[in-house]
């Protein structure tokens, strides 16, 4: 089910009672969670299922409350609570996928028990609870497509999935356009175009950049976008960063020219790579799960992180192994080393640096 078909639904009252919400994608998710909690309109019920096995949170779904006759559940992360995969019993591929950081505790005999209550549970849900589980750490592409299938198959029973699947270039453009018509906003084509580059087709960030634009008042030009988007240049790099997990070496390339054309410093983009990559490697050994987790474990350490942010390591320690992150870093290394010695230009660093990463 594609989050505009969920819309519909919810705007008819047509809500299921168990929900999988599936990707990475978070605007369309953050509009559909709105949606459940203005058509149910109630405070809704949060779980982090790092921490809450999913048996804990079917048994709390099917307490009934003396105090609301209906209930608006999210079961945040829910990825974790897949038992962990073997060597022994998975392809080599999966067993690196156990390695990413899919929990050591839960057996596969507890993951079985857990899936048939969750089944029964499904058979014969609550009444007035509506139960959304949220699994938003994997994409539907690269390496992460075979995780985000086993996430489908674990939760198999909930025929119900909304998939929030990452705009693709030319669609972020059409809902740009439609947001900034329906804010009021003059926004000519070539700064539109210009904003979704910039924001690597990132519609959730795209619409928080357009609310400030609303304040702006004049016709937004692509001359002064760079001057209204202070985090476009920021945003382009970890476009790179997510064409450098893919192994994509073709869009990286395409995300250093864009940087470049952006008058970019490269040695202080490198600068924004190394912290990204040490931060995300820092969240592997942690073992953390989700921006939520990342977020609070930073801030817990004293280091001051907002949410997009944490989002963005988040998603990186996704996209890279343990391995992948410390030779990313010597490769960093490597590349500043090269930036301050005698070279042909920085371009030619960091180009070198791209493709070794890929290879």
């Amino acid at each position: 089910m594609t989050p505009a078909q969920f819309l519909a639904r919810v705007k008819k009252n047509d809500i299921p009672p168990v929900i999988l919400f599936l990707g990475q994608e978070g605007y369309n998710r953050r509009r559909c969670r709105e949606a459940l909690i203005a058509a149910r309109a109630i405070a809704a019920e949060q779980f982090d299922m790092a921490e809450s096995s999913l048996a804990a949170v079917i048994d709390d779904a099917r307490a009934m409350s003396l105090f609301a006759s209906e209930r608006l559940m999210f079961a945040m992360a829910a990825e974790t609570a897949m038992p962990r995969v073997s060597r022994a019993s998975a392809a080599s591929s999966e067993a690196d996928d156990a390695d990413e950081g899919e929990p050591e505790s839960r057996s596969s005999k507890s993951g079985s028990n857990e899936e048939a209550l969750l089944a029964a549970y499904v058979k014969d849900p609550t009444p007035g609870v509506t139960l959304v589980f949220e699994a938003t750490r994997w994409d539907f592409d690269g390496d992460d497509k075979s995780k985000t299938e086993r996430v489908r198959k674990y939760y198999g029973s909930i025929s119900e999935v909304v998939e929030f699947r990452r705009y693709a270039p030319e669609e972020a453009r059409t809902e740009v356009e439609r947001l900034a018509r329906a804010m009021k906003i003059v926004l000519e084509p070539a700064a539109a175009e210009a904003l979704v580059e910039a924001l690597a087709a990132d519609v959730a960030r795209i619409a928080v950049e357009l609310e400030k634009l609303q304040l702006y008042g004049k016709p937004v030009t692509a001359e002064s976008l760079p001057l209204l988007v202070p985090d476009a240049r920021q945003s382009t790099i970890f476009a790179l960063v997510n064409a450098l997990g893919r192994r994509d070496r073709a869009r990286s390339l395409d995300a250093l020219d864009a940087l470049v054309r952006e008058g970019e410093y490269l040695p202080l983009a490198l600068t924004f790579l190394a912290g990204q990559f040490r931060m995300a490697l820092v969240a592997k050994e942690a073992n953390l799960k989700g921006s939520y987790q990342v977020q609070s474990h930073f801030q817990r350490a004293g280091v001051p992180m907002w949410g997009s942010r944490a989002e963005q390591v988040a998603t990186t320690a996704s996209k890279f192994s343990k391995q992948q992150l410390e030779r990313g870093l010597a490769l960093i290394c490597d590349a500043d080393r090269d930036l301050r010695s005698a070279r042909p230009d920085d371009r030619t660093v960091i180009e070198d640096f791209v493709v070794r990463l890929c290879a």
